[in-house]
């Protein structure tokens, strides 16, 4: 098993637009980088070339898209075998996915919510225990961005905090995730942040999101971080102590010294 990653750390995600770039980055530009499994299980050639490169010089990080923990459907225990080649052949440092489901059925292609039930506390639970086998390792469950809700029986923050202790995992807290829901469920983003258990903090993600309305954020990686996320980020390191970081893009990227600012400001942060 890979070393963890030490909290001082800020990390950029690994996208195919990227790797030319990421491979001719200054040394120390970032510490770690994240890249989804899902993405690049039996992808060889040039690519997977590429990609062994990266990660044989850089701690790498892994973020599923596919398991979907709450689903219906059974566990994919093909996908989990190749996940887990995947992990130890990278020496990947940490392995989260999202606390969601994205297929019944059939493949929905979307991260859809989970209700805030005993019941779904319960299936998800037994399903990130049964990942966690197949994995051979800890996992960490990622808060996840949402626009409507299925039923509430309890609030989200203690909705996560009954799967982290259910399932005995760790958490990927997502603050623009938590600021999104903030506007667009009209709750508290740093009572949310604050209402984590910090001892199951892994890691945080910081990314942009797009403004549809005043009282309605998307969660769409696709621009800078808001001044709003960075103050968040801020308090969650002043809550729980300093985690490593990942600055998440997944297009419109801008040049890599335009990002590596982003990853710098990161860093700057963690160190205050």
């Amino acid at each position: 098993m890979a070393e963890p990653l030490p909290p001082r750390s800020a990390g950029l995600g690994l996208r195919r637009a990227l790797l030319d770039e990421l491979i001719e980055a200054p040394a120390g530009a970032f510490d770690f980088l994240e890249c989804a499994p899902d993405n690049w299980i039996g992808v060889g050639g040039a690519l997977g070339d590429r990609l062994a490169q990266l990660s044989d010089r850089h701690p790498l990080s892994c973020h599923g898209l596919s398991l979907s923990l709450g689903g219906p459907d059974p566990l994919d225990h093909v996908f989990l075998r190749q996940t887990r080649e995947f992990l130890d052949r990278h020496h990947v440092v940490l392995y989260s996915e999202h606390l969601s489901y994205c297929a019944a059925g059939g493949h929905l292609y979307d991260l859809l919510p989970l209700p805030f039930t005993e019941d779904a506390v319960r299936h998800v639970a037994a399903r990130i225990r049964e990942v966690q086998d197949a994995l051979g390792r800890r996992i960490a469950i990622e808060n996840v961005s949402t626009y409507a809700l299925p039923d509430r029986a309890m609030d989200e923050a203690s909705f996560v905090r009954a799967v982290l202790e259910e399932a005995d995992c760790d958490l990927l807290l997502d603050v623009n995730n938590a600021y999104v829901n903030a506007i667009n469920h009209g709750g508290d983003a740093r009572a949310f942040i604050a209402a984590m258990p910090g001892e199951r903090i892994a890691s945080f993600h910081v990314a942009g999101h797009y403004d549809e309305a005043d009282d309605l954020k998307i969660d769409t990686h696709g621009t800078a971080v808001k001044e709003t996320v960075w103050a968040l980020l801020e308090y969650a390191y002043a809550t729980h102590g300093v985690r490593p970081t990942l600055l998440e893009r997944d297009f419109h990227f801008p040049p890599l010294p335009v990002l590596l600012e982003e990853v710098a400001r990161i860093r700057a942060l963690q160190a205050a």
